[in-house]
């Protein structure tokens, strides 16, 4: 239900919910409020959120990843980088997304920037190839999707060898 409210735009109603849980609200509850918060850009409300969810369950990598891409998205570039330094401090590790492909009853697994597949030179220059053709066609890379303080031409090489392009 949290996340049902949350999803369309209704923060005040989710946030009572969860204060509202007769046994006390679960660090889930809370994750799921925080992911509202980010979608709609609620700062203040996600900060609230993360900051319930540390003492819960101080462990969880999500409340640090999804604080720190609400604050990029925000352009608090110095409140990203003090949570992602929080979450180091702590010792906590978020595992990196990977993509999966399965060619000839064999799966290849890829992360962002992989380079352990025996074809990588292949790959490269393929998503090279691409990315051009692309250009010449009028296409353009949503940059404001990479919530990393860096140049224009280093998000766009970041969104070029994303997992999910590498396995492709």
């Amino acid at each position: 239900m949290i996340d049902l409210l949350g999803r369309a735009g209704q923060l005040d109603e989710a946030e009572d919910l969860v204060n509202s849980m007769p046994f006390g609200p679960f660090s889930a509850s809370w994750i799921s409020f925080l992911g509202a918060c980010r979608m709609h850009g609620d700062v203040e409300r996600g900060t609230r959120a993360a900051d319930n969810i540390f003492e819960l369950d101080p462990r969880n990598p999500a409340p640090f990843v999804l604080l720190s891409n609400m604050y990029a998205a925000a352009g608090k570039w110095k409140a990203a980088a003090k949570v992602r330094e929080a979450m180091k401090d702590r010792g906590v590790k978020k595992k990196p997304g990977c993509s999966c492909i399965e060619v000839r009853r064999r799966v290849y697994e890829f992360v962002v920037g992989d380079t352990s597949h025996p074809q990588k030179d292949e790959i490269y220059a393929e998503l090279q190839r691409l990315s051009r053709e692309m250009e010449k066609a009028g296409y353009h890379s949503d940059t404001k999707a990479v919530l990393h303080y860096a140049a224009e031409v280093n998000k766009e090489h970041l969104l070029c060898h994303h997992s999910e392009k590498l396995a492709i």
